[in-house]
């Protein structure tokens, strides 16, 4: 079976585990904050938060701009659902926005309509988080003009995102947005086997978000509420959370970082090919915006169901039988049970909905060889044309 997706662990990764391992650290060592300063330097942000995964980095990041009780924070259907659970953890409201049919990105026309409706209803969101699926980076210059105009906060889930460009700046510049969010989950770009970061340049997000990852306490005198009885002493300040990352998965994070552009340009090269090999199939290729350099994490083919008579199953099904280990990112998250029961219903989102009947995620990781991407090709040729 040749997965959809897959990491690459090479010696010098291993080398610099078993070195973490043989240190002084397991966590809360110096590897962290070496990993959040060499991520920060590559992004050109000033200030980088390293936490156990980007579920608990978006959680944070929606505390840090004071997301709360009342609050409405909206985002794309098409995400993983920690992209709105996040809102939920701090007891505020979410609504979604539908996405571009070709991007497959947050519609910049149907969030200035609905904010525009919003004004009028006095419900304008406190926040938006824009999600760059696939690795390719949202329109942010015109969601940032939108901010100014109607005064919300922006966070931007680029779980997929890292290594890729917009506007000739890094994702994670943080140029448009307050914070930008990080995935290191195995299939990622980059892995630390599970974890996450947040970036800001805004010292005051940052300050609030190191404090969240590690129970609200702080051992900075300046911080405290009187003078420190000793070296051994900590305020608890707020309510935080033990969210940090390992020494021993910075580590890993770190030697992976050395390869990140190429892991990227493999990606894109990979991705290029397969937009050749599958130009004569009934199905719509990925489209990359020119202003922008996708971290290309997923390969995302559309069926045209105008000119095929199998269901996005058959496909799906048969694909499998062939040993290619496809997937669907991602089922509409309004769809789902839990948002169901908060009155979100099938057809409020029609694109995100289209897109989800007609998509599959097909093998993409950056050291796939030839052999392997011809097989997937070969393999999809079959399907089509039974």
């Amino acid at each position: 079976m040749i997965p959809y997706g897959r990491q690459e662990i090479t010696q010098d990764d291993i080398d610099a585990v078993i070195d973490a391992l043989k240190s002084d650290y397991l966590t809360q060592g110096p590897q962290v904050p070496l990993f959040e300063k060499e991520l920060a330097e590559y992004c050109n942000a000033s200030h980088a938060v390293a936490v156990n995964s980007a579920t608990s980095a978006l959680h944070i990041a929606c505390l840090a701009i004071g997301i709360g009780h009342g609050d409405l924070v909206w985002t794309s259907p098409i995400t993983f659902v920690a992209s709105a659970n996040c809102v939920r953890y701090c007891g505020a409201d979410v609504d979604f926005v539908d996405i571009n049919p070709i991007t497959y990105n947050l519609s910049i026309d149907a969030l200035a309509a609905k904010l525009k409706k919003a004004q009028s209803q006095n419900r304008i969101p406190k926040a938006i988080i824009a999600v760059h699926l696939c690795g390719q980076s949202c329109n942010m210059a015109a969601i940032h003009n939108l901010s100014k105009e109607y005064g919300f906060r922006i966070i931007e889930d680029a779980s997929h995102g890292v290594g890729g460009r917009y506007k000739s700046q890094p994702i994670g510049s943080c140029q448009y947005s307050d914070i930008t969010v990080f995935s290191f989950h195995p299939v990622k770009i980059i892995t630390t086997a599970e974890g996450g970061m947040a970036l800001t340049n805004k010292p005051h997000l940052a300050s609030k978000m190191q404090l969240l990852r590690s129970h609200g306490i702080t051992r900075d005198e300046s911080r405290m509420t009187e003078p420190s009885h000793g070296s051994w002493y900590y305020q608890q300040l707020v309510l935080g959370f033990n969210f940090r990352m390992t020494d021993i998965q910075a580590a890993l994070g770190r030697s992976q970082l050395k390869r990140l552009d190429h892991f990227v340009a493999s990606r894109n090269q990979l991705s290029n090919q397969y937009d050749q090999l599958l130009r004569d199939l009934p199905v719509i290729v990925p489209q990359q915006e020119p202003e922008c350099l996708s971290a290309r994490h997923l390969y995302v083919i559309r069926m045209k169901t105008s000119e095929n008579q199998k269901t996005r199953r058959q496909v799906f099904d048969e694909l499998q039988g062939e040993g290619i280990g496809v997937n669907v990112h991602y089922i509409p998250v309004h769809t789902q049970p839990y948002y169901r029961n908060l009155g979100f219903n099938t057809g409020d989102f029609p694109e995100a909905e289209r897109y989800y009947n007609e998509s599959i995620s097909i093998p993409l990781y950056h050291h796939m060889n030839h052999e392997q991407q011809n097989m997937v090709s070969i393999a999809l040729h079959k399907v089509f044309k039974k």
